[in-house]
């Protein structure tokens, strides 16, 4: 980093930027003169059919090969520049829709749901087939069970959940994070099920994580948006 203390350094500096200037728009056109275009092409095609061996003239195939090698070459190059311009517009678009999650409920795979003041923790659970009996199981984060919603009988697809929010004993518990398990007998067997459950969005990230954009849940930490499978109303 160059550092100015006066009025001397500061010539100093100015013409030394110039040279550097200078400098770096000769480097710039050295390299581009030492790369070949379209026209430069066809340029030393036509020169070396004007100077070729009348007696020897380049094979047909030989051009031929050497117009389609080129061509392809250049396909490649423009091809490649249009996917970098369609990736750039596909992000750009994906960052818009998940910053117009803010504020909305978004359903994705958990173990646990935060359970705000005043507010039901809804979600689905994914039943493989059809069971004659099945529950769900909530406890706080120390593994205390709090609440065992009794679901009955069911037959198999994407069972729906409402938990109000209280204990066994019908009191509202705290706010906070819940640790959730669902469960079936299934052929006799009881086997644990997969949950989904719906989160406030509070925030996004769309910088480079290496994630992609993720989606900042209450009291849930992050969640990647393609694991987000579905989108509620806006809550607040």
């Amino acid at each position: 980093m160059t550092t100015i203390n006066n009025s001397n350094n500061v010539a100093d500096f100015s013409s030394q930027f110039k040279t550097e200037k200078k400098d770096a728009a000769e480097q710039a056109a050295e390299t581009t003169r030492k790369e070949l275009g379209q026209e430069d092409f066809f340029s030393l095609l036509t020169q070396e059919l004007a100077y070729q061996d009348p007696f020897k003239p380049v094979e047909n195939s030989e051009m031929v090969a050497q117009m389609a090698s080129f061509t392809t070459a250049d396909g490649i190059s423009k091809m490649d520049s249009k996917f970098e311009q369609l990736n750039t517009i596909m992000s750009s678009n994906q960052a818009l829709q998940a910053s117009s999650l803010v504020g909305s409920k978004v359903l994705a795979p958990a173990s646990s749901a935060f359970l705000s003041a005043g507010e039901n923790v809804t979600g689905r659970i994914d039943l493989p087939q059809s069971a004659p009996n099945m529950r769900l199981q909530i406890a706080n984060q120390v593994g205390e069970v709090v609440k065992v919603i009794d679901l009955g009988e069911q037959k198999s697809g994407a069972i729906p959940f409402d938990w109000d929010g209280t204990d066994m004993n019908g009191n509202k518990v705290a706010e906070g994070s819940y640790r959730l398990k669902a469960s079936a007998s299934i052929e006799g067997n009881a086997q644990d099920l997969k949950i989904s459950s719906f989160q406030h969005v509070e925030s996004v990230n769309i910088g480079n994580t290496g994630n992609g954009i993720m989606l900042n849940l209450k009291g849930m930490g992050s969640l990647p948006l393609s694991q987000a499978t579905e989108v509620a109303s806006k809550t607040y």
